[in-house]
């Protein structure tokens, strides 16, 4: 009758269970020895009957010391058979890894041990059971016990140097999901065994990692928040490793997965992995050109918050997330592909962003956001259409902005919306985009009063440069003298519309077309503007001075008498005084020592300064327009005139009809200051 725990000795099989260790290793040389002759003799039954013992008899007892004595047989067995080991490592590894979670400290360090030895000369024949390795492992990692973690250590090595010499029949794929599956630990030494494995792997040439980059690129980004620097050191590399091998060869990148958890964590709050993402995402701009173009409005949540960075710390994010801004612009605008692009980008999604960001903090985001747009409109003008309804009302908004250069962009890009829906052949004067953007742009005076006295002459100055002056001027003169129901707006509106025409150099042009008013288009505008500059009658004397209207502007001034002379009209009459100084007016001074016509317009001139100066109290205003007059021929009016000989004559004008006109709507200015002193007197009950 065979012994117990044959092929053991009866006296071996006791040693093997002692709590001395010194006996256990006897026991295990005579196991090593018994293994050797048996595969020696091809006897691979009595082999397989030894690991049953060891696995079922001793692995699985109670007895902690006869545990051990399984991990000490099993390894000795593993040196027994030393070539051979591969036909039987299922059977010595199966129970070596149910004694790595056992809970005597003891008993999983030699475990660790065990393993060392059979995985040392099974070498390449252990890859099969590499998964539940590496799980196992990365709970030992993990141990309370120092002796367990450097036993663990010392297996994860020569498991990687298998590994590395074994990748062709290392199956990567199985492992990934396991891989992903840890990438998420917390314990620093969990994700410092997680991280060591993605760079042993990445660096074997056999292996192309990044096939599967998307699986684990946001568990690395998710590691490089730990608070230990050697994790985020270790992260930082192999992040870089990855990036290497995209340069080197990009044909394995899962475009799609692998931006958006780039784009996703370029939002992180954490400066690091904001930093990583972000040159990353430059990366594949410059590596994959047009094909980012379909995750655009992405890359622009990334990237447009980061403009607004001034801090040193920071510096290198936005240097970044502009030159990424950068590229992308380029990308949009080459005109060779362009019919490829507007295949690639959603417009859609794009200005869905890019409204989001009008509103933001950061002065250089806005602006960032307006050039967008503005090069958007200019590069597909016709896919753009359908947004410039809806994009108004925000970019309205930001004329309010406090930047200059926000409020002269958003300008730039009214604009360009505007010139988008309109011919560029502008062949009649009701465009009706001029129009509904003329229009909301008074609304936005009316609404906002600050926007009125502090914008309102940069953003029309800007306007008149960027579209068309005489087509700015013509519609918001129909727009006030079809009817503004607060007529001290409109009166307030045509005053900085005055001043401007008068003052500013970009209506240079049309200030030269208002004095030749004998020409029909002049005359027509003439009209046109009179019509809504009545609202105001220091300005209407202007405009009519500018034209060379002066028979008109020496009837005005004796109207002057039944206007209300407020302190606000000898103000303006006042400034209108030192217009008359100024260069703009240097032809208007001229005429009064003029003989062309036969001196009709000079005199008509000289009359109507010297009715104004009879308007004006003595001031200083009153002495510089006296000393003016004083330098006039004093021939004037010695001889009767005849109207015929005026420029104003030969425009052919009704100015009786635009005189009427002026006096009804001073009427009505009249009119409703009286109603309104009215109300100003009277204390509603609800106060």
């Amino acid at each position: 009758m065979e012994p117990p725990y044959a092929p053991l000795s009866e006296s071996c099989a006791k040693a093997l269970g002692d709590k001395v260790y010194e006996k256990r290793k006897l026991a295990s040389q005579e196991i090593e020895k018994m293994v050797t002759e048996f595969n020696n003799k091809n006897n691979s039954a009595q082999i397989r009957k030894l690991i049953e013992v060891l696995a079922t008899d001793y692995a699985t007892s109670r007895d902690a010391n006869r545990r051990k004595g399984a991990l000490i047989g099993l390894a000795a067995m593993g040196l027994g058979l030393g070539k051979d080991t591969g036909k039987y490592v299922q059977g010595l590894v199966t129970p070596i890894m149910t004694c790595l979670s056992d809970p005597d400290i003891r008993v999983r360090y030699f475990a660790c041990e065990s393993l060392y030895n059979v995985v040392k000369v099974a070498r390449s024949a252990i890859i099969p059971f590499f998964p539940e390795l590496f799980a196992a492992l990365s709970r030992l990692v993990t141990d309370s016990d120092q002796m367990v973690k450097d036993g663990s250590e010392l297996l994860d090595r020569l498991l990687k140097d298998i590994v590395t010499e074994s990748s062709q029949t290392f199956n990567l794929q199985a492992f990934i999901p396991l891989l992903r599956e840890h990438i998420y630990v917390k314990d620093a030494f969990a994700r410092q065994y997680v991280i060591s494995w993605i760079s042993i792997l990445n660096a074997v040439p056999d292996i192309n990692m990044v096939n599967y980059l998307t699986e684990i690129l946001d568990g690395l980004f998710v590691m490089l928040e730990d608070n230990t620097l050697e994790i985020q050191r270790m992260c930082e590399t192999t992040i870089s490793q990855f990036l290497k091998s995209i340069r080197n060869d990009s044909s394995s990148v899962r475009m799609e997965d692998t931006i958006n958890t780039l784009i996703t964590h370029a939002q992180s709050p954490n400066e690091l992995i904001k930093s990583i993402a972000i040159t990353w995402i430059r990366e594949f701009v410059q590596i994959f050109g047009p094909n980012v173009l379909p995750y655009a409005s992405g890359i622009f949540t990334a990237i447009l918050p980061c403009l607004e960075y001034n801090v040193e710390s920071k510096r290198s994010i936005k240097e970044c997330a502009v030159s990424v801004n950068n590229s992308m612009m380029l990308l949009v605008s080459t005109k060779e592909l362009k019919t490829e692009t507007v295949a690639k980008i959603d417009l859609r999604s794009i200005m869905d962003v890019l409204s989001q960001y009008l509103t933001h903090n950061s002065m250089h985001t806005k602006i960032a956001v307006l050039k967008w747009i503005h090069h958007l409109f200019t590069n597909f003008p016709n896919e753009m259409s359908v947004h410039a309804r809806n994009l108004n009302t925000n970019l309205l908004s930001t004329l309010a902005d406090n930047s200059d250069e926000v409020v002269l962009q958003s300008l730039s890009v009214l604009a360009e919306i505007v010139n988008s829906q309109e011919s560029r052949e502008l062949n009649d004067f009701n465009k009706s985009h001029y129009r509904e953007f003329l229009l909301s742009l008074l609304n936005l005076f009316s609404e906002e009063k600050l926007i009125l006295e502090n914008r309102a002459s940069l953003i029309i100055r800007k306007l008149c440069v960027l579209l068309n002056a005489e087509y700015i001027y013509r519609t918001f003169a129909e727009i006030i003298a079809e009817g503004v129901p607060n007529l001290k707006f409109a009166s307030t509106v045509v005053r900085l519309l005055n001043m401007i025409l008068l003052t500013s150099t970009e209506l240079f042009e049309l200030r030269t077309s208002l004095r030749n008013i004998s020409n029909g288009k002049s005359a027509d505008l003439f009209q046109c503007l009179y019509k809504s500059w009545a609202h105001c009658p220091v300005s209407t004397l202007s405009l009519c001075l500018l034209t060379q209207s002066y028979q008109h502007v020496s009837r005005l001034v004796t109207l002057f008498a039944d206007v209300e002379i407020t302190l606000e009209l000898l103000t303006e009459l006042d400034k209108l005084v030192q217009l008359i100084e100024s260069p703009i007016f240097a032809p208007l001074r001229l005429t009064l020592v003029s003989k062309a016509n036969n001196c009709a317009d000079a005199q008509y001139l000289a009359h109507a300064l010297f009715g104004i100066l009879m308007l004006l109290p003595q001031t200083e205003a009153f002495d510089t327009l006296r000393n003016r007059l004083q330098c006039v021929p004093n021939y004037w009016g010695h001889d009767p005139v005849d109207e015929r000989n005026s420029l104003e004559y030969k425009s052919g004008i009704d100015f009786d009809a635009l005189e009427q006109h002026f006096i009804k709507l001073q009427k009505a200015h009249r009119e409703q200051r009286i109603v309104h002193r009215k109300r100003s007197v009277i204390t509603p009950e609800s106060n």
